[in-house]
């Protein structure tokens, strides 16, 4: 018999090859699945990323325009209250009408004998009054009928000079005086 000698080594070479170029040809389609999902993950996340951030500029803007309104709103107000103090000033203007009226008519009716004024300053509630009296007794007097008067309050005389010009016995003197209004009464 013959004898018949069988290379079994290309078959595996062959084999190996097949099996290596089967390998390689998985290797590379999970390589480009493993890209395709990479890609399609990172497509993923860069569109939610952008989403957020045309989410945060609709916001950053939103915030700049209730800014502009709420810097409008905090002028109004400014306004309204410079409004209602005016209100204010004219209402009590108003209110106090008369009662300047009234404090001239005291200062008429309770000015003493021999007694004239010669300049009145009225500053708030307090009364700067410089006259001319005859005699001290006559500013004495007129301290009097400040202190009686229910339109004033707190006489207090702060100066007295001889003044030859008007009398041998003359003064001129300043007082000050505080304003009031009297409080009506109660009737039962």
């Amino acid at each position: 018999m013959a004898d018949i000698k069988i290379n079994l080594l290309p078959w595996r070479e062959e084999l190996r090859e097949q099996k290596k170029k089967e390998f390689l040809n998985v290797l590379a389609g999970v390589v480009v699945i493993a890209g395709g999902i990479i890609f399609a993950i990172d497509q993923f996340y860069r569109a939610e990323i952008d989403g957020q951030n045309a989410r945060n500029k609709f916001l950053e803007d939103e915030i700049v325009v209730l800014d502009e309104k709420i810097a409008e709103i905090s002028n109004l107000q400014t306004q309204r209250n410079q409004l209602l103090t005016r209100k204010k000033v004219i209402e009590e203007l108003q209110g106090n009408r008369p009662i300047i009226v009234r404090v001239f008519d005291e200062l008429a009716r309770n000015l003493a004998d021999n007694v004239f004024y010669t300049k009145l300053v009225l500053e708030g509630k307090k009364l700067d009054v410089a006259g001319v009296a005859k005699s001290h007794n006559r500013i004495s007097t007129q301290l009097r009928n400040f202190d009686e008067s229910d339109w004033f309050t707190k006489p207090n005389v702060t100066a007295i000079r001889a003044d030859p010009n008007y009398g041998s016995q003359a003064q001129q003197f300043t007082m000050t005086v505080e304003q009031t209004t009297p409080q009506k009464e109660e009737t039962p």
